[in-house]
């Protein structure tokens, strides 16, 4: 019995000859999450940058499940892709927290952290938003959240007392 092959036909890819090039990406880059990240450090006075980042992900976490509707997408659209991604995992509140409260939830987010420690860590993020989004959309998410959370944003804090 004889074994007879057959030629195979072979395959040369190449490049192609024409890029395309990819479409511009309106989200903001991996450095604009180091920057967000790097201002935290130094609002906060972190020793490291781990620890800010750290920091940053457990405050936008909280912050994320806070703000809701058009507030909510345009948080999410004026910050850098990670923290959008950060913001946009969090399930909407059930109940609004006071300023207190919030920080409190925070406390409980961080090992260690005490109500005063916590302040300082939700101030550290929270203040060096309103630069990044803008006046306008801290004026609105500010609207939505009951009053004392001007402050964590490094607001005064003019609304009525209630």
């Amino acid at each position: 019995m004889s074994v007879t092959t057959e030629p195979r036909a072979t395959t040369t890819l190449t490049a192609p000859k024409t890029l395309i090039p990819a479409p511009p990406h309106p989200r903001h880059d991996d450095g604009d999450w180091t920057r967000l990240v790097d201002a935290v450090r130094e609002s906060g006075q972190y020793p490291t940058r781990p620890e800010a980042e750290r920091i940053t992900r457990i405050v936008l976490s909280a912050l994320g499940g806070h703000v809701i509707g058009d507030e909510r997408v345009d948080l999410a659209r004026a910050l850098p892709e990670e923290a959008a991604r950060v913001i946009a995992s969090q399930v909407p509140a059930t109940r609004r927290l006071t300023a207190a409260e919030f920080v409190d939830s925070v406390a409980a987010r961080i090992e260690g952290a005490t109500p005063a420690t916590a302040r300082w860590d939700v101030s550290s993020v929270l203040s060096v938003l309103p630069p990044l989004v803008g006046d306008d959309l801290t004026t609105r998410i500010l609207a939505q959240l009951p009053s004392g959370y001007a402050l964590l944003f490094g607001r005064a804090d003019l609304s009525p007392a209630s």
